[in-house]
């Protein structure tokens, strides 16, 4: 495998139209006659290892296939790093991803990047670039141009295996969505309420703010330049370390992008929903030009596919901004594969994350993550109880599907031209969000039409200086 430097060397010479040999970076999932690491397991650089990154180490080391051959973070040394430091001495440490392929890319098969949304973007597309398969959190990017790009670089680096983090698409209702499509038990979908009511950090922020948080002194740890990536350069605060990012436009996804994909997948995928046609906000209490509202309802409207009828996906998310429920709904269940938080355990609320999905004849209600589907009311379930087929137990859990894939044994189960469309989604729920205007988009084009400066923003901001590189890999 090359380097880094060697792989920017010579792309620069072939768009240069200069001949040039030797440089012979393949690998594929089905060359591992190698062995790699130890034991047969894939050498995987973690990038992003503290908090939610420490918990996808933990996951991956649970599988017994993962060899932990570096461990690189912006923020090395500090508090939240300890664990991993600690319970893997002899990983080499880096804080900058170029540098760790610069000087071990040979050693390293696979990355796992469990850095914030809008960072997501530069480590993946390297890593791709160089031939190292690539796990990475949902959503995979900030913007609709970030993850169309990544979804054509893993179509150009066809030997590349990559994943999306949500883990749900590896647990039982993969399979039972999967089953029950294919028996006709769930056709004809017309309508999807999905929702996430549990209470968010920005929650008790003032939506009235007029101006970004102000300057406030940089850990020693923090290496600050690399955090910011190539958004463009704020000011540190503590408001945005740490999970906190999360509430802001410039660096997260608010609700929809942070538990969308644990709910809607199964439905994105395997009713063929593609992108949408329209994105309308229906409701955003609290709306401003900084972080997200208090409370959304968010409209996407998708078109016929084939003979499957139009679909309109409704999005709710904020602690009284309830959907209304369908008759026979039953119990709000809380599902118990929803992984811990850094900041707490997920409560029960009002309403637990879920969605329901109504067809011609026939209701579903759901929870998160791989908690599978119920038909609603009890009545109509008993009635179709002998009908339903039954649909096999996952044969690998969302990180061992990645390894096993990465060692040509199995094929992964969120693949970018899978979960690259559905975080497409998100991103332009979220442009309607901060836009507060309808998004009237153009599935052929990839445009949107009805307003010039929405289209803008598909693209968004151009990357911070230093930083340009990565969007023409």
């Amino acid at each position: 495998m090359s380097t880094r430097r060697e792989f920017l060397r010579n792309a620069a010479l072939a768009s240069a139209g200069l001949a040039f040999s030797g440089f012979t970076s393949k690998t594929n999932a089905t060359s591992y006659s190698r062995i790699m690491g130890s034991g047969n397991r894939v050498n995987v650089a973690f990038i992003g290892i503290g908090n939610r990154g420490w918990d996808i180490i933990r996951e991956f080391d649970k599988t017994g296939l993962a060899n932990v051959v570096a461990l690189c973070d912006v923020d090395l040394n500090a508090e939240h790093t300890q664990h991993a430091l600690g319970k893997y001495p002899k990983a080499k440490r880096f804080k900058d991803f170029r540098e760790m392929f610069d000087k071990m890319g040979n050693e390293i098969d696979a990355v796992a990047v469990s850095t914030p949304d809008f960072s997501h973007f530069p480590a993946c597309m390297l890593a791709m670039s160089l031939n190292k398969h690539v796990f990475v959190e949902k959503p995979m990017a900030r913007t609709f141009h970030e993850v169309e790009l990544m979804i054509r670089s893993a179509q150009k680096n066809k030997n590349v295996v990559t994943q999306m983090g949500n883990q749900g698409h590896s647990e039982a209702n993969y399979f039972q969505f999967k089953a029950w499509k294919e028996a006709g038990i769930i056709k004809d979908v017309t309508a999807i309420t999905a929702h996430m009511n549990n209470p968010r950090r920005w929650h008790s922020w003032d939506p009235n703010m007029k101006s970004l948080p102000p300057a406030e002194a940089i850990p020693e740890t923090l290496d600050w330049d690399k955090w910011l990536s190539a958004v463009s350069y704020h000011e540190y605060n503590s408001i945005y370390h740490y999970g906190d990012w999360r509430s802001w436009y410039d660096f997260g996804m608010g609700a929809l992008g942070d538990w969308g994909a644990h709910i809607i997948d199964t439905a994105h995928r395997f009713l063929e929903l593609g992108l949408p046609e329209e994105i309308i906000p229906l409701k955003l209490d609290g709306h401003n030009d900084f972080f997200f509202p208090m409370a959304s309802t968010i409209q996407f409207n998708f078109p016929k596919r084939g003979a499957m009828p139009p679909v309109e996906i409704t999005w709710y998310d904020g602690v009284n901004n309830i959907p209304t429920l369908p008759e026979g709904y039953g119990e709000s269940e809380l599902d118990p594969n929803i992984p811990p938080s850094p900041v707490g355990e997920i409560q029960p609320t009002k309403l637990n994350p879920g969605k329901e999905i109504y067809s011609k004849d026939l209701t579903f209600k759901g929870a998160s993550h791989g908690s599978t589907l119920s038909i609603i009311p009890d009545e109509k379930a008993k009635d179709m109880a002998s009908k339903l087929p039954d649909y096999p137990e996952s044969s690998s859990n969302h990180y061992a599907n990645f390894l096993l894939a990465c060692q040509g044994k199995e094929e992964t189960r969120s693949p970018f031209e899978i979960g690259g469309p559905l975080s497409q989604v998100f991103c332009l729920g979220v442009m309607a969000q901060r836009l507060n205007r309808k998004i009237v988009f153009d599935r052929d084009t990839k445009r949107v039409i009805n307003d010039p400066f929405a289209d803008a923003f598909l693209v968004g901001e151009p990357p911070r200086k230093g930083w340009e590189e990565f969007y023409k890999l």
